[in-house]
């Protein structure tokens, strides 16, 4: 029988890469959820709507296609068609994706895709994994495996100053650490899909860990259940 992953955690705490490495090994499917919040946001961006027309950041949900793709383990989200994925990562996506997500609406149109994302493969017999902010809460509380990963503030900004550098992206470090602190905030503290831990969810500190060690944790946290 088919069963979901659902990882939670802040922003920069590593689930993006955890979720591939951990679906590559064990032959899962990973659904990187906050790319479609992200792919919202860059339409926001890129339509120049202003971060206070709540009206418009709703509608334009209803005029645009956002559609994930996973081959060999390598997502990729399209917008309207175009590959956007290394778009939606640039600082102006940033600064707008936690204030966006956090509409009540936007997030219940969203959700209604990841669900649909998710089922959709189940029945096709695929083992799915998925990760966000708000997967063990709201997305998949039914998930039959649940998992908070955590990192401290300072370490996850330094993991992002690592991607940003690689990305040709330039921030100073107190630049990004602020921008983890406000996100971790401003999602803390959403009135819909506030991040937080189920109390069913296995918590892991990944502050100290290498991936190798946080993956290891992972899969004998999965097998274990299975068992």
């Amino acid at each position: 029988m088919s069963y979901i992953v659902a990882i939670d955690g802040p922003a920069g705490s590593g689930k993006g890469t955890l979720t591939k490495v951990v679906a590559k090994e064990l032959g899962l499917v990973s659904i990187d959820t906050g790319m479609l919040y992200r792919c919202h946001a860059l339409a926001v961006v890129r339509n120049n709507i202003d971060l206070d027309d709540k009206e418009n950041i709703i509608k334009i949900m209803d005029n645009i296609e956002i559609k994930l793709k996973n081959e060999n383990n390598i997502q990729t989200v399209f917008l309207d068609g175009e590959d956007v994925t290394d778009q939606i990562r640039l600082p102006e996506v940033n600064n707008t994706v936690s204030l966006t997500s956090s509409i009540p609406e936007v997030r219940e149109k969203v959700t209604e895709l990841e669900r649909k994302i998710g089922y959709d493969w189940l029945k096709e017999g695929k083992n799915i994994i998925m990760e966000g902010r708000d997967i063990t809460t709201v997305v998949f509380p039914e998930a039959e495996i649940k998992i908070y990963l955590d990192a401290t503030p300072v370490e996850r900004a330094k993991r992002r100053m690592e991607q940003q550098a690689r990305k040709g992206i330039n921030e100073t470090f107190q630049e990004v650490l602020e921008s983890i602190m406000n996100r971790d905030k401003n999602d803390m503290n959403k009135k819909v899909g506030a991040l937080k831990r189920a109390p069913d969810a296995i918590y892991i500190d990944s502050s100290n860990l290498s991936i190798e060690q946080v993956k290891r944790k992972i899969i004998n946290i999965i097998e274990k259940k299975q068992k």
